[in-house]
C-alpha cells in the first residue's frame, strides 16, 4: 500500500517540478527580450532544449513507426507554436496574467474529458482562480494584442495535452527530445530571422542554454512522465497550479507585487491542484518506460 501511494505521487511531484523551473527559467528569460526580443529568446530556448534533450536521451536508439513519428511531430509542432505565441504575449502583459490566460488550453481539455461530478468542482476553482487573475473590470486594461497572443498558446497548450498524452505510450525521453527538435522547426527560423546575429554573442548564447535547460528540458521531461501516469483531466486540472508559481516567483524574481485578489486565485488553483489530486482515480493504462 505505501509502495502504491508513493507511485501515484511521483507524477504530481513532476508536476510540481515543471510549473516550477518553468517559472523561474521564464523570468530570467525575461531578461533576454530587450537585447535579442521574444522571438530570439524562444528560439535560444527551443533551439537549446532540443540539442539537450537529444545528447541526453539519444533518440535514434528507439525504433518510431509511422503512426507513432506523426504524433510526435503534431506534440512537437504545437510545442513550438505555444512557446513562441506565450513569450510574444510577455512582451506587452505581466508574466502572471500571460499564465493565466494560456491556461484556459488545459482548463478546456478538463473540462471537455471530466466526468465525474466531483471534478467540476474542481474545475470550478480553477476557473474562479482565472477569473480573479484576469483584470477584469479594474486596473489598467490589458494590451489586446498581448492578449490574443496568449490565447493562441491556450489553444496550443491544449493541443500539446491531448497529442503529447497519444505518445505517452512511448519512452519519455524519446517524446520529448524528438518533439522539441520539432519545436525547433517552428521557432529557430523565427528568432533567426529577428535578431540575426545578435544570437551569436557568447554572453548571450550561455545565458540561453541557462534557460534552455530550466525552461523547456526539465519541464518537457517531467510533464511527459507525469502524463504517462495521470489521466488527460486530472494533468489539465493539476496544472492549475502553474499560475499560482508564477505569481509568487514573479513577485520574487520580477517584483510584480500579488494584490488581494491575486492571493485569493491562488488559493482557488491550490484548492483545484489538491482536490484533483486526492480525488483522482488511479490509471488503468500500460506504462512503457
Amino acid at each position: 500500500m505505501s509502495t502504491s501511494r508513493h507511485a501515484s505521487l511521483l507524477p504530481v511531484l513532476a508536476v510540481l517540478g515543471s510549473v516550477t523551473a518553468l517559472a523561474v527559467g521564464t523570468s530570467f528569460a525575461k531578461q533576454l527580450f530587450p537585447l535579442i526580443g521574444a522571438q530570439g529568446t524562444s528560439a535560444l530556448r527551443v533551439g537549446f532544449s532540443a540539442l539537450v534533450l537529444l545528447a541526453v536521451f539519444r533518440p535514434w536508439r528507439w525504433t518510431t513507426s509511422r503512426t507513432d513519428g506523426g504524433a510526435i511531430l503534431r506534440y512537437g509542432l504545437t510545442l513550438g507554436a505555444m512557446n513562441l505565441l506565450f513569450y510574444m504575449a510577455l512582451r506587452t502583459i505581466p508574466f502572471g496574467i500571460a499564465v493565466a490566460i494560456e491556461f484556459c488550453g488545459p482548463l478546456a481539455v478538463a473540462m471537455w474529458s471530466s466526468r465525474r461530478p466531483i471534478d467540476f468542482v474542481w474545475v470550478a476553482c480553477a476557473v474562479a482562480g482565472l477569473l480573479l487573475l484576469l483584470p477584469l473590470g479594474h486596473g489598467e486594461p490589458l494590451d489586446p494584442t498581448g492578449v490574443m497572443f496568449a490565447l493562441g498558446a491556450a489553444a496550443c497548450w491544449a493541443m500539446y495535452i491531448i497529442f503529447g498524452k497519444r505518445a505517452g505510450h512511448l519512452p519519455a525521453g524519446h517524446t520529448v527530445s524528438l518533439g522539441m527538435c520539432a519545436a525547433a522547426l517552428v521557432v529557430v527560423p523565427v528568432g533567426v530571422a529577428h535578431a540575426g546575429a545578435a544570437l551569436l554573442d557568447p554572453r548571450i548564447l550561455l545565458f540561453g542554454l541557462g534557460v534552455a535547460i530550466v525552461s523547456s528540458a526539465i519541464p518537457m521531461w517531467l510533464e511527459m512522465m507525469a502524463l504517462k501516469r495521470l489521466p488527460k483531466e486530472t494533468f489539465g486540472i493539476l496544472i492549475s497550479m502553474e499560475p499560482a508559481v508564477a505569481a509568487l516567483l514573479a513577485m520574487g524574481l520580477l517584483a510584480e507585487h500579488l494584490t488581494a485578489l491575486q492571493w485569493a486565485a491562488i488559493g482557488c488553483t491550490v484548492m483545484a491542484s489538491v482536490g484533483s489530486t486526492l480525488t483522482a482515480k488511479p490509471t488503468q493504462m500500460p506504462i512503457n518506460t
